[in-house]
C-alpha cells in the first residue's frame, strides 16, 4: 500500500493498516516539523472520536454539548448533546493527532518518508507507481490524500472527471489566541456587519471567525481591528466570553468547496481535500476526511485478508454520498451564518435557530447532524465498527 501525504487522513489509514498487518508506506512532501505543527481543524464527530478511540487513539476532551447562536443581541442556547440523545464533540487540534500518529507509527518502525514529494502516480488502472524524486514506489493500490493540488487531482482531471467547484460570496477571517480560560462550546453571533465565531481548542487557546468581503486583503486587519469587530458583532454576549490575552495568528480562508464525482480510479483511492474541500463551517472538513480513511483502511483490510472485492467496489459511491450529505449540512449552515443585510433577515434567521434549540424534528436533525453521530438522523454512512474484518 502506498499512501500520500501525513494528515491525519493518511496516517489514520496507515495507523489501521499496520495494526491489520498490511504494510504501507506514507510519502509526504513536507518535513516533520512542519507537519507537526499545522494548526488546523480542532473538532471530532462523536463517529469519529469513537473510531479514534477504537484503535487506541486519543480524542481528546469532550465539548460541554451545546452551541450558543447571537442573534439581534439575543443568545440562544442549542443543547445538541440533549436534544441528540447524549452525542457530543470533542476537543483535539489536528496538529496533536498528528504527533499521537506519527508517534504509533514510529514504534513500528513505519515513519513516514518527509521531503518526498509525490510527483506522479503512473498506471493507476494496473500496477500504480507513486513516482518522487529519488524514489519510485510500486503499489497494489495507492490512497491519495494529497490535497485538491496533489498528482491525484491532474489524473481525475485527465480522465475527464474534475470537481465541481463553488465560490462564496464571503471569505472569513481566522484567528488563532489566547484566552483567559478555556473554551467550553462554539458561539456563533450573527450581526447585520457580519458573521462571528468562536470555537474551542486545546486549553486556553481558541479560533475566531470574522466574516468579509470574498477577495479582501489580510494586510489590512490590525489588530484593534479584530477586538473591536470582534467584540461589537458579538453584542452583550461579549462580557461573558472568555477574554482575549493575545493574539497568535491571523489568516484569511478562501471560501471555496468542491466534490470530485467519483473517489476511485481503477486502484487509486482518494480521500480528503483531494476528494473534496469544505468550508470551516460546522467544523466537518477533517472529520470527514478522516471518514474517507476509516473507510478506505476497511475496504482494504476486506480486500487482503478475506479476498472481498465487495467494499472496494462500493468505496467510491459512499464516499460521494457522504461528502454530498455532508457539504449539505455545511452549506445550510454557511447560509444561517452569513448575513447580507436588513434586520427582517436577522429575524428570520433567529426563528430558524430557536426552532434548532427545542425538541422536535428540527432540533433532533440538527443536533445529529452537527454531533456527527452517525446515527439517527446523521444519515451518512456509519464508519467503520473495530474489528470488523480484522485480521
Amino acid at each position: 500500500m502506498g499512501i500520500i501525504g501525513a494528515g491525519p487522513a493518511g496516517l489514520v489509514a496507515a495507523h489501521v493498516l499496520l495494526r491489520s498487518g498490511i504494510d504501507c508506506c506514507v510519502v509526504e512532501r513536507n518535513t516533520r516539523e512542519q507537519v507537526e505543527q499545522r494548526a488546523r481543524a480542532g473538532l471530532r464527530e462523536h463517529r469519529v472520536a469513537d473510531y479514534l478511540r477504537g484503535h487506541g487513539l486519543p480524542c481528546g476532551r469532550s465539548t460541554s454539548g451545546a452551541a450558543d447562536f447571537v442573534c439581534e443581541d439575543q443568545r440562544i442556547r442549542v443543547s445538541y448533546r440533549e436534544l441528540s440523545g447524549g452525542f457530543t464533540r470533542w476537543v483535539h487540534p489536528q496538529q496533536l493527532l498528528v504527533r499521537d500518529l506519527l508517534t504509533a507509527l514510529d514504534t513500528v518502525d513505519r515513519s513516514p518518508r518527509f521531503g518526498c514529494a509525490a510527483l506522479a502516480i503512473s498506471a493507476p488502472l494496473e500496477r500504480p507507481v507513486i513516482e518522487c524524486a529519488d524514489l519510485d514506489l510500486a503499489c497494489d493500490f495507492v490512497l491519495a490524500c494529497d490535497g485538491s493540488g496533489g498528482p491525484s487531482a491532474r489524473l481525475f482531471a485527465a480522465a475527464g472527471l474534475p470537481p465541481a467547484t463553488r465560490r462564496h460570496r464571503c471569505d472569513w477571517l481566522t484567528v488563532l489566541a489566547d484566552v483567559e480560560r478555556p473554551v467550553d462550546g462554539a458561539v456563533y453571533a450573527l450581526h447585520r456587519d457580519g458573521f462571528a465565531g468562536l470555537m474551542p481548542r486545546a486549553g486556553t487557546t481558541a479560533r475566531l471567525y470574522l466574516q468579509i468581503p470574498a477577495g479582501g486583503p489580510l494586510e489590512s486587519w490590525r489588530e484593534r481591528d479584530i477586538r473591536d469587530r470582534f467584540a461589537r458583532r458579538m453584542g452583550t454576549t461579549a462580557p461573558l466570553l472568555p477574554a482575549l490575552r493575545e493574539i497568535a495568528e491571523v489568516g484569511v480562508v478562501r471560501m471555496r468547496s468542491s466534490s470530485l464525482p467519483v473517489a476511485r480510479l481503477g486502484k487509486l483511492l482518494v480521500a480528503g481535500d483531494a476528494a473534496h474541500l469544505l468550508t470551516p463551517t460546522g467544523a466537518k472538513g477533517m472529520n470527514l476526511a478522516i471518514a474517507d480513511a476509516a473507510d478506505a483502511a476497511h475496504s482494504l483490510i476486506s480486500w487482503y485478508h478475506h479476498g472481498d472485492p465487495g467494499d472496494l467496489a462500493g468505496y467510491s459511491a459512499r464516499r460521494v454520498e457522504d461528502a454530498r450529505l455532508t457539504q449539505e449540512f455545511s452549506g445550510w449552515m454557511l447560509d444561517l451564518l452569513h448575513v447580507p443585510s436588513g434586520p427582517e433577515v436577522l429575524s428570520g434567521k433567529r426563528e430558524t435557530i430557536e426552532s434548532i434549540a427545542v425538541p422536535g424534528p428540527a432540533g433532533e436533525a440538527f443536533a445529529h447532524r452537527y454531533a456527527g453521530s452517525g446515527a439517527g438522523a446523521d444519515n451518512r454512512v456509519p464508519l467503520p465498527e473495530v474489528g470488523v474484518h480484522s485480521a
